[in-house]
């Protein structure tokens, strides 16, 4: 057994090392602790860290659009033409205040926005479309289709909602392929049965619409027999489905924005409709759609 001096040399020595253990603890302690257990230099680090940049631009430079006749202005300035000038989406015409008009000025538009829709246009041909939209290298590319794949001669023709679906990934695709970083607008399909509904009071409107304008709707516009009912409730029920698929598609890239059925459930009054044709959209028409348009694109958080 140690003697008394052994023993008491060894408590010491101890006795300074807890001490000096303790004191270096509470030193590193001392350094890198911030509030709450967090260390100082990790928050350090984190401060210095860059915000991540917001997706979604509110102020894009320049504009081009793909689809149909609506796109096209359609009968909003003279019968059975094209009137490009007034399209919600790139028009020039300031009692429209196109989309462009809006988010580019006057001068902006007429030199950094392309239309690109065609009258007639379906799904199937949105792909070649988007190409050539891609090729103008936009900020933005606006998408309003689906209304020909309803409008058919018949419900039995009307464009089968899986090719829909199809041939709008493959022009998502077409366009990513080209224009990765181009965001893309895309406005929900008209509600057409509410527009035969407004539209079949006029009777000039529906002298026009016997020359074959979306006979699937249209059709025999005063008939409300059981068979002629049926036959609008499928075209209803098909552009609900249309929609779907265009929410659907467009949540899955992050630089898309769908209207949350902002122009489906637009109330067109006979105000807002084609004075040829009770149908399509005239220039107040096309002034609301652009309105709807640009308070989606430039609202902080995409549509419910």
């Amino acid at each position: 057994m140690p003697d008394r001096s052994v023993r008491q040399r060894s408590r010491t020595a101890l006795a300074a090392l807890t001490a000096v253990t303790f004191l270096g603890t509470a030193v590193l302690t001392g350094c890198d602790s911030g509030p709450e257990g967090t260390t100082k230099g990790a928050k350090a680090d984190q401060d210095r860290r860059p915000a991540a940049a917001p997706v979604w631009d509110r102020s894009p430079e320049s504009v081009a659009t793909v689809g149909d006749s609506i796109t096209r202005g359609f009968d909003a300035c003279s019968v059975l033409a094209d009137c490009p000038e007034v399209s919600w989406a790139t028009g020039t015409d300031s009692t429209v205040r196109s989309l462009a008009v809006r988010l580019l000025g006057a001068s902006g538009a007429a030199t950094r926005s392309w239309n690109h829709a065609e009258t007639g246009a379906r799904i199937a041909q949105l792909p070649e479309q988007m190409a050539l939209a891609a090729k103008e290298d936009p900020e933005l590319v606006t998408v309003m289709i689906g209304a020909n794949d309803a409008c058919r001669d018949s419900v039995r023709v009307m464009t089968p909602v899986a090719d829909f679906r199809t041939s709008f990934e493959a022009s998502m695709r077409q366009l990513r392929g080209a224009a990765p970083k181009a965001q893309v607008y895309v406005s929900s399909v008209p509600d057409l049965k509410r527009l035969w509904s407004t539209g079949r009071g006029n009777q000039l409107g529906k002298q026009i619409w016997k020359l074959g304008i979306c006979k699937s709707m249209l059709g025999d516009a005063d008939n409300l027999g059981a068979a002629a009912v049926a036959r609008r409730t499928a075209v209803q029920d098909r552009v609900v489905a249309y929609n779907e698929v265009l929410r659907e598609v467009c949540a899955k890239d992050r630089r898309c924005r769908y209207d949350g059925g902002a122009v489906f459930d637009y109330r067109f009054t006979g105000k807002q409709l084609s004075q040829w044709d009770w149908f399509h959209p005239g220039r107040n028409g096309q002034a609301r759609l652009a309105e709807i348009a640009y308070r989606n694109v430039t609202a902080a958080r995409p549509p419910a």
